[in-house]
């Protein structure tokens, strides 16, 4: 099992980094003015939506209020905390209280979920969901993104 995990490291040190030029930056306003997102890698969706299929590279749209279920594959992911509250993945709630204490201006209406757990290429999050996705939140009016990666 360790000797599996040596060959992953390697492979994945060996990989080519591409050269994305110049990092963008844009000012956000001060955060009790902002509108805040979440962007998390769990896969989470709504129960109606289509499941995430292995190497899925799009996005799922999440509302609040939406009953939700977790697509993430990885048996090495530990559930426990998201079966115990779904804020330890996506914590709305805890953005919502941070808004009840003038921290935050406001909650996006819209979260994003994408595939965590992907092997090969991100391509596809690099010229096309990424920026819909992006485009998406600019849409809502969104300042401020909360990655919570799991």
């Amino acid at each position: 099992m360790a000797g599996d995990d040596v060959y992953r490291g390697a492979i994945a040190a060996a990989q080519p980094v591409p050269d994305l030029g110049a990092t963008p930056f844009t000012e956000p306003p001060p955060l009790a003015q902002a509108r805040v997102a979440l962007v998390t890698t769990a896969a989470v969706r709504h129960e109606a939506d289509a499941p995430f299929g292995r190497e899925d590279e799009s996005f799922r749209v999440i509302r609040a209020g939406e009953r939700l279920v977790l697509d993430h594959e990885s048996p090495n992911f530990d559930r426990t905390g998201w079966v115990a509250d779904a804020n330890v993945v996506l914590p709305v709630d805890r953005l919502d209280e941070l808004v009840g204490e003038s921290l935050v201006g406001s909650v996006s209406p819209v979260h994003l979920s994408f595939l965590g757990s992907l092997r090969e290429t991100l391509a596809t999050i690099s010229l096309d969901s990424g920026p819909a996705a992006a485009a998406l939140l600019r849409e809502h009016g969104v300042d401020v993104v909360v990655l919570t990666g799991v």
